[in-house]
């Protein structure tokens, strides 16, 4: 199974997810700069990122406690925002494309490249 990431410089990334990992998980495992502050234990607002519009209907609709979260957060898209921590991969998910928020881009060194395929 595979997530496509899209980072706010643009750059895309096809990184390999394993059924029951959070997506969070996967975007941080590959090295890519996401704060995720909290661990996923879904207590910030560090791993917002927006679904594109054709994965929607095929996630989980968020809890309660997600959207608390999400009001927290910047740049919010009423539609298309989620917290990564909160989406589990499953088979339905292969091919799930997100962009990462800029304000859940962590501060990396300039010559920290991600392991994904960019693209």
């Amino acid at each position: 199974m595979f997530i496509n990431v899209r980072l706010p410089d643009g750059s895309t990334h096809r990184l390999e997810a394993m059924e029951g990992w959070r997506v969070m998980e996967v975007i941080r495992d590959w090295g890519l700069p996401i704060k995720a502050e909290c661990g996923g234990a879904c207590a910030c607002a560090t791993c917002h990122v927006w679904v594109a519009d054709s994965w929607i209907d095929k996630l989980v609709p968020p809890t309660d406690e997600e959207t608390e979260m999400l009001d927290g957060a910047f740049s919010v898209d009423e539609d298309r925002s989620r917290l990564s921590c909160q989406l589990i991969m499953t088979p339905e998910l292969d091919g799930l494309e997100i962009e990462l928020a800029p304000e859940s881009l962590a501060d990396v060194a300039e010559n920290s490249p991600a392991t994904g395929t960019s693209g």
